[in-house]
């Protein structure tokens, strides 16, 4: 953040009195259970906008993605169910190539990382939580690169199958490396970090995800971090899907239950 305010979404001159928070979904073909509880949940949330934190797909290697038949009829779905309330996106590790062209078509709106929100009085700051993840530093390296101009023009501007099987080796580095890491503090958020971002935001909470660690940490006073939850309702046993509410009591955590059969 180098030190200055993040940036502000403000959807309304009245503000919110209720958002909902969710993040890393990791949707993809192989998800049909978790990406209909999104679905539905969007469908009858009361919360005046939904924000979505980053990862909501698996992997993202461009807007050209969009024309692929499960992709498609996701967001056709998705489109219609954003045009309900305001609904804003922000780029995680799995997703940082969603493009202008997405944005568009679904009526998202693409918040910067981080960013702040007013929601019942009360000033947000908004992250995916990757950034903040310093003891990783192969990944910080990697992230720095990705996030060019210059290297996201030459990625794609291959073919998305050439595509396809660069992020598969990366992932399979990735994981390969997250196996042999012992240290119990990997891959989690940097807390004298994020204690400075909330200061130069003049913020109290920080809202992220990211870790799939979720839970609430104290940084000092009342000056504190959220942790989202990531779903999974295909795979994990039990299911996970969890929305984390902003309104004036504050924040609380309502589950997302499956989609019966």
């Amino acid at each position: 953040m180098s030190g200055s305010a993040a940036e502000t979404w403000a959807p309304s001159v009245r503000g919110l009195a209720s958002i909902d928070f969710i993040s890393d979904l990791h949707l993809c073909a192989a998800m049909p259970r978790t990406a209909q509880a999104l679905l539905q949940y969007l469908e009858h949330s009361s919360a005046d906008a939904v924000v979505i934190l980053g990862d909501l797909f698996e992997v993202w290697l461009g807007d050209d993605m969009r024309q692929q038949p499960w992709e498609q009829a996701f967001l056709a779905s998705l489109s219609r169910l954003a045009a309900l309330r305001p609904t804003a996106f922000m780029h995680g590790n799995r997703d940082f190539l969603v493009g202008d062209d997405l944005l568009r078509e679904t009526g998202l709106t693409g918040l910067p990382d981080p960013c702040r929100v007013l929601c019942a009085g009360e000033p947000l700051l908004l992250s995916h939580g990757d950034a903040l993840c310093l003891d990783d530093a192969p990944y910080q390296a990697f992230r720095r690169m990705v996030r060019t101009p210059d290297w996201q023009h030459a990625f794609l501007a291959r073919p998305l199958d050439e595509r396809r099987d660069i992020a598969q080796a990366i992932r399979s580095e990735s994981r390969s490396r997250q196996v042999s890491e012992t240290s119990p503090s990997y891959a989690d958020v940097d807390a004298a970090m994020a204690l400075q971002w909330l200061q130069s935001a003049g913020c109290c909470t920080l809202i992220h995800g990211h870790t799939h660690r979720p839970g609430q940490h104290a940084l000092g006073g009342a000056i504190r971090r959220i942790v989202l939850s990531d779903w999974d309702l295909d795979h994990a046993q039990p299911g996970r899907a969890e929305v984390l509410r902003w309104d004036h009591r504050g924040p609380h955590r309502l589950p997302v239950p499956a989609v019966a059969n």
